[in-house]
């Protein structure tokens, strides 16, 4: 704001104002628009062109959409795009986090490709989880490895180093898990089902969540209390305890 139109000078007012003339021609304006488009929907729009604005063209395309693939080639493409976007600075690189869970499952085709991916100057922040110990490799026949994770990958990322849950801890998961699910648990029933966590699982303990809340409602109770979590957990075995049968008992079932 430089000041009030001339035009107003003869009026008073307790506010000293400065006059200026009024601006003659368009009044132009300036708007700055910021879109947050991901690498993957430059992919996919480039990887379906689009025909004629016409009617037949436009049913054409919905009738028989085009399922091109997204080539390497295409995808170097679209990367010098984005590259000279940024050191023209008309684009900033936001390279958000990709959290990759059982990362134990990926094969060793996969590893490779993350790899080669984790040397772009592109690459998001990659957070790997996995509960394994030194595992076979998916996709080799002798190849073991910490936490199923190639050497060479292995040694490119930083181990985070996490801690067992506490009782206290495992209570509270479940505690917030029941709330989650509408299920209400007297404090009781949250220690034993802590305990049960801290000898077998936490998954195991929070999957026994349901099954006890049905059973107390067959029996007339809105609240799960320590004897339906008793008498679900005789029915069911967690995995280390049903793999433990299995090799004690081995000769009783079919090979």
């Amino acid at each position: 704001r430089q000041g009030r139109c001339d035009t107003f000078a003869t009026e008073f007012d307790l506010e000293a104002e400065e006059y200026v003339p009024l601006p003659k021609g368009d009044v132009h304006k300036k708007k700055e628009i910021v879109q947050d488009v991901t690498l993957h929907d430059l992919d996919v729009a480039n990887a379906r062109p689009q025909g004629g604005q016409d009617i037949l063209s436009m049913m054409g395309q919905l009738m028989k959409p085009k399922k091109t693939e997204i080539t390497d080639k295409l995808r170097a493409e679209i990367n010098k795009v984005v590259n000279r976007y940024i050191d023209q600075g008309v684009a900033e690189l936001v390279p958000g986090v990709l959290f990759v869970d059982e990362v134990h499952m990926l094969d060793i085709e996969c590893f490779t490709y993350l790899h080669r991916a984790l040397e772009s100057s592109i690459a998001p922040i990659v957070v790997f989880a996995s509960n394994r110990g030194n595992c076979l490799i998916r996709g080799t026949e002798d190849i073991s490895s910490p936490h199923g994770i190639p050497l060479d990958l292995l040694d490119r990322v930083m181990i985070i180093r996490t801690m067992m849950y506490t009782p206290q801890e495992m209570k509270q998961i479940i505690k917030i898990r029941a709330q989650t699910e509408g299920i209400n648990v007297s404090e009781e029933a949250l220690t034993h089902l802590a305990e049960i966590g801290t000898k077998t699982t936490l998954r195991y303990a929070v999957q026994l969540l349901t099954p006890a809340s049905l059973l107390g409602r067959v029996q007339g109770k809105e609240t799960v209390e320590r004897e339906q979590v008793e008498e679900i957990n005789e029915l069911f075995y967690d995995a280390k305890s049903s793999a433990k049968i299995l090799q004690d008992q081995h000769h009783k079932f079919m090979k």
